[in-house]
């Protein structure tokens, strides 16, 4: 593939490997093993039998015909909101469970933003029976006080991270930290396309399984596997990933993803790394990254505790600077506005994460018979209050 991953981890001059001396022999040690296992006969076996029987796939892809007829396109829903948990999520921490016990590991830890990654993994810890430890920023605690409260109930235990902005960005340092005081037992399952190599790799094509799936669903549907383009969210960048997948070759797909403007990135209230960030190291990988003119990491900010991440994963930098992605930021106000819209013109309630990739729509000009193909990466149970306290801002924006 024109875009894949090289030997040493590296996306272009995104990627690698950059971690501290006490991680080295972990980081390696899965370097070695990951694609061994991912390939081999036996996983594949029980990792496809778990996302049929336990998560629910395939996932629907959904004509959303009121939504087309108001866009002038032919739209298709990719319905990762129905997986168990309720995000795609899930397809990342079945299969990176399944490696752990592999590599004879027997604790887990994971950091979470919105919480559907701290969810999905404390879940299939339960399904496993081994230990898990979840970090999470005291400010995503308060704000998706569901999430973390279904996280206990599965028999994880949470950490509020109170340092920083105490958010998403905030949680991947402690974990990490924590990972270097237990490297021997502990496996990190990473939930997004981020870190050190391998994880971009890994959580790619853990989430792979949504462009699989696309292209027999888009052939029974409309008689050929791709669309003309394909929509998502991008914070670090994993359901954007498995739905681009099997496509980043095709130059016949266009690609558009949303990142999430804040208060707009001309302010300093923004989570938009591919338009705002520079070239930098952060969680142990080069990528982009929001930081000041001496390499401090800035601060993201977002509705969306999902999307506030200062920077991107390196496979997302690497296609947006050799313009395979054409990136749009959106603020809150118009990501609060499409998921009231999806609400009211199709019944289904978004993440607000996928809201972002709703209101991508209306910055985008469409021929009547292009097929548009988004991604709604998860349901927005966890966002309702966050939905209602911003109600006015939402038809300050529009009529729905």
């Amino acid at each position: 593939m024109k875009y894949s991953v090289d030997k040493n981890g590296f996306f272009g001059k995104f990627g690698g490997a950059y971690v501290p001396e006490i991680l080295y022999k972990c980081v390696t040690d899965l370097q070695q093993a990951y694609l061994p296992i991912i390939e081999s006969e036996d996983f594949q076996k029980e990792y496809m039998q778990l996302l049929r029987d336990y998560v629910g796939r395939p996932s629907p892809l959904y004509y959303a015909k009121r939504m087309s007829d108001r866009y002038g396109c032919q739209l298709y829903l990719k319905r990762e909101d129905l997986n168990h948990t309720g995000a795609h999520k899930i397809n990342n921490t079945v299969g990176q469970i399944l490696m752990a016990k592999k590599m004879g590991k027997t604790r887990i830890i994971a950091e979470t933003g919105a919480g559907q990654h701290g969810v999905a993994t404390a879940t299939v810890c339960a399904l496993m029976d081994m230990e898990c430890e979840i970090f999470m920023g005291a400010t995503d605690v308060e704000r998706q006080h569901t999430n973390v409260e279904r996280m206990k109930m599965l028999g994880a235990k949470v950490h509020p991270v109170r340092t920083g902005n105490m958010t998403l960005s905030d949680a991947c340092s402690e974990a990490i930290r924590d990972w270097c005081c237990h490297p021997e037992n502990t496996f990190y399952i990473v939930g997004s396309t981020m870190g050190p190599h391998p994880y971009p790799d890994i959580v790619a094509k853990m989430q792979s399984i949504i462009s699989k799936e696309l292209k027999g669903q888009l052939q029974e549907k409309i008689g050929r596997d791709y669309p003309d383009y394909l929509i998502a969210c991008v914070g670090g960048g994993s359901n954007a990933a498995g739905t681009i997948y099997h496509y980043i070759d095709d130059e016949r797909v266009k690609i558009v993803l949303a990142e999430a403007a804040g208060h707009g990135i001309d302010t300093d209230y923004t989570a938009a790394t591919i338009h705002c960030g520079s070239e930098g190291i952060i969680h142990g990988a080069r990528s982009l990254v929001m930081q000041t003119e001496d390499g401090q990491i800035k601060e993201a900010f977002t509705i969306s505790a999902g999307l506030d991440y200062p920077g991107i994963g390196p496979m997302h930098a690497d296609l947006a600077e050799k313009g395979r992605e054409q990136v749009l930021a959106i603020t809150d106000d118009e990501a609060i506005y499409a998921g009231y819209e999806l609400t009211r013109t199709e019944g289904i309630i978004p993440a607000i994460e996928s809201a972002h990739a709703i209101a991508a729509l209306r910055k985008m000009k469409f021929k009547k018979d292009d097929v548009v193909v988004l991604t709604v990466s998860g349901r927005g149970d966890k966002d309702v209050e966050t939905y209602l306290s911003n109600k006015k801002m939402a038809k300050e924006y529009g009529e729905f």
